[in-house]
């Protein structure tokens, strides 16, 4: 009789989860193709050179639900273009991604703002500002945890990482929560047809749903670890 090696099953089961945790990234890159892709043709085809309307999408789109969401998904481990990056060279191309992100969805989302005599009276308009606001919040909060070390004496390290993650995430979930009632606008459900109207929503929030995943568990750790210090 053979008696399995319980470090072996261990180390079996942690294969296994990181090829679900890989399968789970790669179709969150999909998913982030697909959305973005098919709102960037839709704005195509409405016709050039770009409207304000026009404009506010393709910056808020690619801000949000591109630069941001690889921002996110750099970090991850499992993450394909970034595993092999050091995680300096991880956390720097955060930086940049969510830098230029937040920059194009703030002009996109301030211009269209700007633009109109009533803001905020929809549902679209209201999660919108949250994403807005929180947007804002995690930038300048992204500093305080980029020095964390050094204003360790000012304020525990810890707590600004944990503040940014969730920030960020409070950020991201709104925009996509923005993002599915745009897809929800009559116009565009006349461009995209009923049912893939409802596959583009459900695309949005099943890559919310995986991109969020990672920071989620870092906040639990890092919660979970300044708490029983």
């Amino acid at each position: 009789m053979t008696v399995a090696d319980p470090e072996s099953l261990r180390d079996e089961g942690g294969y296994y989860l990181r090829i679900f945790q890989s399968s789970l990234n790669l179709i969150a890159h999909l998913l982030v193709g697909v959305v973005v892709g098919c709102t960037l043709l839709f704005v195509v085809t409405q016709g050039l050179p770009l409207a304000l309307t026009q404009r506010h999408i393709v910056l808020c789109v690619i801000g949000y639900h591109l630069l941001m969401a690889e921002a996110i998904l750099s970090l991850s481990n499992d993450n394909g273009w970034s595993s092999s990056m050091k995680l300096k060279d991880k956390r720097r191309a955060h930086t940049v991604m969510q830098v230029v992100g937040s920059l194009l969805a703030l002009f996109g989302s301030f211009e269209k703002m700007y633009d109109k005599s009533t803001n905020f009276n929809t549902m679209h308009g209201i999660f919108g500002l949250i994403a807005v606001v929180f947007t804002s919040v995690s930038l300048v909060n992204g500093l305080a945890s980029w020095y964390a070390y050094e204003w360790r004496k000012c304020c525990p390290g810890n707590v600004s990482k944990i503040t940014h993650i969730c920030f960020g995430s409070f950020a991201f979930i709104a925009a996509s929560i923005c993002l599915c009632y745009g897809f929800d606008k009559t116009w565009f459900r006349m461009w995209a047809t009923e049912p893939f109207t409802y596959t583009l929503i459900t695309f949005t929030a099943l890559l919310t749903f995986i991109i969020i995943i990672n920071p989620m568990i870092n906040f639990y750790k890092k919660t979970s670890r300044f708490i029983t210090k």
